[in-house]
């Protein structure tokens, strides 16, 4: 699949005023369906890293602000963090996929996340003429979090000590439901503490899953470098209830990267998310497709 944000740049010159009037009308029911609703959106893949992408992202998320929508972006960062340790010379060490976090390693986290990311997106928003606040599971106590417990996938009565990487066990939304009544938008970094001030890192899918779960939101949105769930034949399946995900795992048609990628969503969708979609973000206004318009841009799970 060619990489959309090469295209050149779309014209809308040949589309008349009256058609793009029509355009806009037909939005017109979503808007209202979802005026006042909370989104949850995980930021993460090519919309993140590719600068096109990056100001597709940043005007959907204003345009949803001023419809009257409340969106909560959740985003990644594994490739920064990667730039980051490479320019200090430290190696990444991973088990069963999970990151190693030492101490140091932490530090980097820390400043890459809340710091570098976390601004530029936050700064992306503004200048697309939202108003942006930075956030991690510190301000306001919002995501408390205790040392992760990895059982080798072998031997189970084993674990692995992957250092200061953190498994959710409270989220407070209050700061974030602050930050919405003042029309901010806020942008959390997956970054939670424990109980002795120390940090944590947290996978963002999980924090933006809990969260969406804890602020009963109308829907997790979950950018990807992938289409959405295919099917064994490389079809899109568009709509899925948590029962039919359970049964494609069971044959094996969902397997791999996409397990975890999932298993925050079905959650979430379980726990009372009326629909958690995941989204090709490498398609341009990817997220605006997806809600204001009839057209699949991935696959959307129902709640039931």
């Amino acid at each position: 699949m060619p990489n959309p944000s090469t295209a050149p740049e779309h014209s809308l010159d040949h589309i008349t005023p009256r058609d793009q009037a029509e355009i806009l009308a037909q939005a017109l029911p979503y808007i209202r369906r979802f005026h006042g609703k909370t989104l949850v959106i995980k930021y993460g893949g090519n919309a993140m890293t590719d600068p096109a992408l990056q100001q597709d992202f940043a005007e959907d998320i204003v345009l949803l602000k001023l419809v009257g929508m409340n969106p909560i972006v959740v985003h990644g960062g594994g490739p920064q963090i990667d730039d980051a340790l490479n320019k200090l010379g430290k190696k990444g060490t991973f088990i069963q996929g999970m990151r190693v976090t030492d101490e140091e390693t932490m530090e980097v986290v820390e400043w890459v996340l809340a710091g570098e990311v976390q601004q530029d997106i936050v700064g992306l928003i503004n200048a697309a003429g939202g108003k942006a606040v930075g956030l991690t599971g510190r301000d306001g106590g919002l995501i408390r979090a205790r040392k992760m417990k990895l059982a080798d996938k072998d031997d189970p009565s084993k674990e692995h000590d992957i250092g200061q990487v953190g498994e959710i066990t409270a989220i407070d939304p209050s700061v974030v439901k602050a930050l919405q009544d003042d029309q901010f938008i806020p942008v959390i970094s997956p970054i939670g503490f424990g109980e002795h001030n120390e940090s944590y890192n947290i996978n963002a899918d999980l924090v933006a899953a809990k969260l969406a779960t804890v602020l009963k939101a109308e829907k997790l949105i979950m950018l990807t470098n992938i289409r959405g769930v295919l099917d064994k034949t490389g079809d899109l399946i568009t709509e899925l209830t948590p029962r039919q995900i359970d049964d494609l795992i069971a044959d094996g048609t969902i397997s791999g990267g996409m397990l975890p990628k999932l298993a925050g969503a079905i959650d979430a969708a379980k726990s009372g998310v009326n629909a958690v979609h995941v989204v090709d973000g490498r398609v341009p206004h990817a997220m605006l497709l997806e809600i204001l318009t009839d057209q699949a841009y991935g696959t959307m799970i129902r709640s039931h």
